[in-house]
């Protein structure tokens, strides 16, 4: 999918967190975040690390995941532009509560804790936003809890293929994904997301190419997974 930078001139553009501040104030911010790049299989944080700063994705595509004592990764979301990722470690100044991978070639702007702090004191109204941001995070742990009791594997995986190909109206929608990253989030073994999407294949939903995903009947997903029609 086709993931462009915002409007030139303003680095926060689109990102919620940050919508309501006055211009002179976003060019603070901006003033005070830090450029990052990442390479496509660079690890931005594990878990446990300070957190100490909160992430504004501006190119590119991150996953958060956890990790069993046996090393096997559950993927917890895709974070994509705008997207922030790290406020909840910044909230409370704990350690990081799950790891961040690059799964595409990153740019993001790196914001820290004092100068989050400072905004947060300076503008108490950026609270509504991280606080809605903390509430969505909480939502969505909560559906994949329940799609684990609810929702059989190949179901889960329709439903994680929806979530990946997002509000997209294009008849084919590439999903930047490879099949092992896709087991991680659907929460299945790599053999049996591979019979999965070898059956949506077979029906025409979607065909691979490569580590690439390209989604052909994304309605015949959201129907296999349970998911209303829009």
């Amino acid at each position: 999918m086709d993931h462009r930078l915002p409007e030139p001139g303003d680095a926060l553009t689109g990102v919620e967190m940050f919508a309501g501040l006055e211009p002179d104030v976003r060019q603070r911010v901006i003033a005070a975040a830090v450029p990052r790049t990442y390479r496509k299989g660079q690890i931005l944080f594990v878990e446990h690390d300070p957190g100490d700063s909160l992430i504004v994705l501006r190119r590119g595509a991150i996953a958060v995941f956890r990790t069993a004592p046996t090393g096997e990764r559950a993927v917890l979301t895709v974070v994509r532009p705008p997207d922030v990722l790290g406020e909840v470690s910044l909230l409370d100044a704990s350690t990081r509560s799950a790891s961040a991978e690059a799964i595409e070639d990153c740019q993001a702007l790196a914001l820290s804790r004092v100068a989050f702090m400072d905004l947060v004191h300076s503008n108490p109204r950026i609270l509504d936003a991280v606080m809605r941001s903390v509430g969505g995070l909480i939502r969505r742990l909560t559906e994949q809890n329940a799609d684990h009791v609810f929702l059989d594997l190949p179901g889960r995986v329709a439903k994680t293929l929806v979530r990946l190909a997002g509000d997209s109206q294009a008849p084919m929608i590439t999903i930047e994904l490879n099949q092992s990253q896709l087991a991680e989030m659907a929460g299945g073994s790599r053999q049996s997301v591979n019979q999965a999407i070898g059956s949506f294949a077979t029906r025409g939903w979607l065909r691979t190419e490569g580590r690439r995903i390209v989604v052909t009947d994304v309605g015949a997903l959201r129907r296999r997974a349970g998911m209303a029609d829009r």
